[in-house]
């Protein structure tokens, strides 16, 4: 369910960690430099980044920068040669939430990803809490006081997704990349039928709605 993004120069590197996390059951997207990487956020959706310092074009802390201009709240791993105190403190300046040296143990590497993605609260209980609402994400359900609501996958894969970051704009292909992948034969077709059954579904309920932003996608919007 998550989607790392791994922006490293080198090819051999650059494929060993794509191999390693993907082992962990994450989805993996590889960008050779910090230009390369921007672009990415245009098609996916990425919940965190691992990051080379020295790379062509434009570097790992120019990139952190314009990152943290926009999107504050994605941990970034830095994962460089550079050892001297001194390039870890610009890291951690620039934005950086972790900073380890090559060459890189694949278990702490993990390990680190892994104390990320809990303490930027993405992973958290599997839950989402609004109000009264509860959705439980290892039951697929959706709990409102007394009532319980269990979801087909997909449905409760797209309505977690867009509750997770609320106002944020979700494209038609960043949901199908998610939920059904880039391989599947979905189309935004079959995201939209998901998205009205949702809003059938929870018709009246107070606590959240989805929006459709028209020419983007959709967001959801919490009111509790």
């Amino acid at each position: 369910m998550f989607h790392i993004l791994v922006v490293e120069d080198d090819t051999h590197t650059r494929a060993l960690m794509e191999t390693v996390i993907a082992k962990e059951g994450y989805t993996v997207y590889t960008s050779k430099n910090g230009i390369e990487a921007l672009n990415a956020f245009d098609k996916y959706h990425i919940d965190l980044i691992v990051l080379d310092i020295m790379m062509p074009e434009m570097d790992g802390y120019e990139f952190t920068k314009i990152i943290r201009e926009w999107q504050p709240n994605i941990p970034i791993l830095m994962v460089s040669a550079k050892q001297l105190p001194s390039d870890k403190k610009r890291g951690f300046l620039v934005g950086t939430d972790d900073y380890m040296t090559k060459p890189v143990d694949e278990e702490e590497m993990m390990l680190r990803i892994k104390a990320l993605l809990r303490r930027s609260n993405i992973v958290n209980e599997r839950k989402i809490v609004i109000g009264d609402v509860t959705l439980n994400y290892d039951e697929l359900s959706v709990t409102r006081g007394s009532e319980v609501q269990t979801l087909p996958q997909k449905e409760f894969y797209v309505l977690y997704k867009l509750l997770s970051y609320p106002n944020k704009i979700f494209t038609r292909l960043q949901l199908m990349d998610e939920i059904w992948g880039l391989d599947s034969e979905t189309t935004d077709m079959t995201v939209n039928v998901h998205i009205n059954r949702l809003r059938k579904r929870f018709e009246g309920w107070k606590e959240f709605e989805i929006i459709t932003v028209r020419g983007l996608g959709y967001k959801a919007v919490k009111h509790a």
